[in-house]
């Protein structure tokens, strides 16, 4: 069966309006001045996921429900620009959207509208079936409608990903996606015990390899039962904002994944590529290319393991 797709998005399709803020958490206030000025642009979790791959060769398709609102124009114009095909499903109650609050040091705060779902929403099956039989990986946002495509990516036969994101290790919402994927990532943020949370996820799943992101203390990774230490990579440039960062550590690792790199060499990839995004203003949506990724990567180091 011919695999013409290297990597299939699903969901996380949608649109963030970008508010600087003077300081995060924000002190509550009548009104405040700010600059640079609020401004909207196609692109949430898959988006960026999708993006990043595209900017690294490989062969991208992302698949989602999109409304007939301006804010889907954004999304369809972000894919249609950058060559990256899309397959939208309508979405009557609208494309998904949030607010990020952005403070001085790159942080963000987000605020998603949860009006744009609905529980009935779904991705339908045999368009699912289809694009993942001419895939060789499935890459999966944890929205409602794509945890009822688990299933027949499972039985297409593809390797499947997906990013937890703040999950606080117990929340049952994230569980089929923790423990149906190949590859797990989680943000450590939440998380009281992450190493014992990755082994949980492991042990009750399919995971071959869990990857804990922790900001600017690195990362963990999970492999054939050892927990090693990520150094961070320090950004080529100022760090201007986090939003997409983990997001593209994903397509990074993945990236070294499907190019048969070791998970060591993966998660190094997924640092250089988290770094990279620190450093593109929230207003932008941007991705580091192969030539940088392998070049900042340099030669392949050797990771501590985590006593």
């Amino acid at each position: 069966m011919s695999r013409d797709i290297d990597v299939l998005v699903l969901g996380g399709a949608g649109v963030d309006t970008i508010v600087h803020v003077p300081e995060l958490p924000l002190p509550y206030a009548d009104s405040y001045m700010i600059r640079p000025g609020i401004e909207t642009r196609a692109g949430q979790t898959g988006d960026f996921v999708a993006l990043g791959l595209h900017a690294l060769g490989l062969r991208t398709h992302h698949l989602d429900l999109l409304g007939d609102d301006p804010e889907g124009d954004l999304v369809r114009a972000l894919h249609r620009d950058r060559g990256i095909p899309l397959t939208e499903v309508p979405q009557p109650a609208g494309t998904k959207r949030a607010v990020n609050l952005v403070g001085p040091d790159g942080r963000r705060l987000s605020l998603y509208d949860d009006t744009r779902a609905r529980e009935t929403d779904r991705l339908p099956e045999q368009l699912v079936r289809d694009l993942a039989a001419a895939s060789r990986h499935a890459h999966v946002s944890i929205t409602y409608p794509c945890a009822f495509a688990l299933p027949v990516l499972r039985e297409a036969g593809v390797t499947i990903s997906t990013d937890l994101h703040d999950w606080d290790g117990e929340n049952p919402y994230h569980e089929p996606f923790a423990y149906t994927a190949d590859i797990v990532f989680v943000s450590a943020t939440a998380l009281a015990d992450p190493e014992r949370t990755m082994r949980r996820i492991v042990e009750r799943g399919r995971a071959e390899v869990v990857v804990a992101t922790a900001g600017a203390e690195g990362a963990y990774l999970l492999s054939d039962g050892e927990v090693t230490h990520v150094p961070v990579v320090e950004p080529p440039t100022p760090v201007v904002d986090s939003n997409g960062a983990g997001d593209s550590f994903a397509a990074g690792f993945l990236y070294g994944r499907l190019t048969g790199e070791t998970p060591g060499r993966s998660a190094l990839y997924g640092a250089v590529a988290g770094a990279h995004a620190c450093t593109v203003p929230a207003t932008r949506a941007d991705a580091i290319g192969r030539a940088d990724l392998l070049a900042r990567a340099g030669e392949p180091r050797t990771e501590a393991a985590v006593r």
